[in-house]
C-alpha cells in the first residue's frame, strides 16, 4: 500500500515546493487552500512530473476553525474508506497581517499561525497514529526571535504590529510542536519544525518597508538585520522548502523526534522560549480554550 501525505496552503510557494518534493519520494500527496483555481494548477504541476499516485487539493480556508475541524473529518474519513495511510502532516500555512483583525472572533494572526495548525493535528491524530510510523512537521520561522512570550491571553499588551504578533503565534506553535513531540514519545508518531529560513514568497516581499509591520525600534535597526537576513536567506521557495522536505522523508530522521530542522536541511537548536515549561504551559491552556476539539 501506498504513504500518503498532507500539505496545507500548498497551492503556492514553500508549500507547493513542499508538495512537489514529497511527491518525488513517493506520496499520495493533499494540497489544502481556499482557492479552488490555485488548488487546480498545484494539482497539474505536481502531476506532470510523473508521480508514482496523482495528486489532490482540498479546499478549506483555514483561517476558519469550523472549516478546520471540517477538513479534518474529510482526511480521516477517506482514510477509513480504505485510502493509503496517511504518515505525513506538513502543517505549512502561515500569514502576516498588516492590521489587526479577527477570525472566529479571535486574533487572526494566532489563528491562522498557530490554532489552526494545533486543532488539525490533534484532530488528526488518531489517522496518524493508525499510519505510524509517520511525522508531524511545522513550519516555523526566525521571526520567533522578536515575539513576546506573554500567553495569559490570545492578544499580547502593546501595539500591534504583524511581523511581531506572527512571531509569537509561530512561537506558540513550536513550543506546541516540541510539547507534542514529548506528549507522542514512543507511539511512533514524530514531530518536527522546519525553518525555512529567509525565503523570498509572497508574503515576505516588501512588507518589512510597511510601518505597520515592523515596530519603531526593529526598523531603526532594520539595516543591520536586513544584512544578517540576506546573508542567511533560504533564496527562492523551492530551496526554502528543503527542510521541510528532510524533516518528512529523511531516513536519518527515523525514530527521532523533537527536532527543528534548520535552513540548511540540519537540525538545529530550537529557540530557548520555545522550550521554556512556563511558556509551553501557557500556549496548553490558551490552545486547549480556544480551539477545542469539539466545537461548542
Amino acid at each position: 500500500m501506498g504513504k500518503a501525505a498532507v500539505v496545507t496552503a500548498g497551492t503556492g510557494g514553500i508549500g507547493l515546493e513542499t508538495a512537489l518534493g514529497l511527491a518525488a519520494a513517493g506520496f499520495a500527496v493533499t494540497v489544502v487552500g481556499r482557492h479552488a483555481g490555485r488548488g487546480a494548477e498545484a494539482v497539474r504541476r505536481i502531476d506532470a512530473t510523473g508521480p508514482a499516485h496523482r495528486a489532490r487539493f482540498l479546499a478549506a480556508d483555514l483561517a476558519s476553525l469550523d472549516q478546520v475541524r471540517a477538513l479534518a473529518r474529510r482526511i480521516a474519513d477517506d482514510r477509513a474508506a480504505g485510502g493509503e495511510p496517511l504518515t505525513v502532516l506538513v502543517n505549512n500555512v502561515g500569514a502576516m497581517f498588516a492590521e489587526h483583525g479577527t477570525r472566529d472572533g479571535i486574533e487572526a494572526s494566532f489563528v491562522v499561525n498557530h490554532l489552526s495548525p494545533y486543532l488539525l493535528t490533534e484532530l488528526l491524530l488518531p489517522t496518524l497514529t493508525a499510519g505510524a510510523p509517520s511525522r508531524i512537521v511545522n513550519v516555523t520561522s526566525g521571526a520567533v526571535a522578536v515575539a513576546k512570550r506573554a500567553f495569559d491571553a490570545v492578544e499580547p499588551p502593546g501595539g500591534y504590529y504583524g511581523f511581531h504578533w506572527y512571531g509569537r503565534a509561530k512561537l506558540a506553535n513550536l513550543a506546541y510542536a516540541l510539547d507534542l513531540a514529548a506528549r507522542l514519545e514512543g507511539t511512533g508518531v514524530s514531530v518536527f519544525a522546519a525553518d525555512p529560513g529567509g525565503a523570498a514568497t509572497d508574503m515576505t516581499n516588501g512588507t518589512m518597508a510597511d510601518p505597520r509591520i515592523v515596530s519603531p525600534a526593529l526598523r531603526l535597526l532594520w539595516p543591520l538585520v536586513r544584512r544578517r537576513f540576506e546573508r542567511s536567506t533560504a533564496g527562492p521557495a523551492s530551496v526554502a522548502a528543503g527542510p521541510s522536505v528532510t524533516a518528512a522523508t529523511d531516513g536519518a530522521l527515523t525514530g527521532r523526534t523533537g527536532l527543528v530542522i534548520g535552513p540548511r536541511s540540519q537540525p538545529v537548536a530550537p529557540h530557548r522560549a520555545a522550550a521554556d515549561p512556563r511558556v509551553v504551559e501557557a500556549v496548553r491552556r490558551l490552545s486547549e480554550r480556544h480551539a477545542p476539539l469539539a466545537p461548542a
